[in-house]
């Protein structure tokens, strides 16, 4: 019968749990909180984003907005549109407009799934977020998502605010077990 072997904690190196260790690790740039507040998300998935070298530095600095953001499918590719990624201002003559259209990149499949999945009425593409992933390169979150109307925006509101509610009873409930 083998030995199992022992784990040796090198001091300063703290080890990490399997939960650590497997979930991605991603620097979020810009969030699009807004996007989840207007829109019913059916699906997210991950893209790439083609950009310059004075862009990526911006996004390294944590500037940019995805606010007033979209994405269209043109011709069989897929484009971000009025994302905003300000000049980088060291850089010189090779700075770009900061709402120019940005090529995204996915599967010749999964663009014509989102084509299909788009000629449904009231679904649109939303990027809810820019990061870098643990490799560096920016990637977009993007979402196929449905407008939401005017009630259910308050209905959400509603329930957000009653698990809030929940949450600060049973905290405080919690608080005087302990205390008494």
């Amino acid at each position: 019968m083998a030995k199992r072997p022992t784990i040796v904690q090198i001091p300063g190196k703290p080890t990490k749990s399997k939960k650590a260790q497997a979930a991605p690790k991603r620097k979020l740039v810009a969030q699009n909180k807004k996007a989840r507040h207007d829109y019913h998300i059916d699906d997210t998935l991950e893209c790439g984003v083609v950009l310059t070298g004075p862009e990526v530095k911006s996004l390294r600095q944590g500037r940019a907005s995805l606010v007033d953001g979209f994405a269209t499918i043109d011709n069989g590719e897929v484009w971000l549109r009025n994302a905003h990624i300000p000049e980088y201002f060291q850089a010189t003559w090779n700075n770009s407009a900061p709402r120019r259209p940005r090529k995204l990149l996915l599967h010749r499949l999964e663009i014509a799934k989102l084509e299909n999945k788009l000629n449904d009425s009231g679904t649109t593409l939303v990027p809810l977020s820019i990061y870098f992933n643990e490799d560096g390169r920016v990637k977009v979150e993007l979402a196929l998502a449905r407008g939401k109307k005017l009630y259910d925006k308050r209905q959400t509101l509603i329930e957000k605010q009653g698990k809030r509610e929940a949450e600060k009873a049973m905290s405080a409930a919690i608080r005087r077990q302990t205390e008494g």
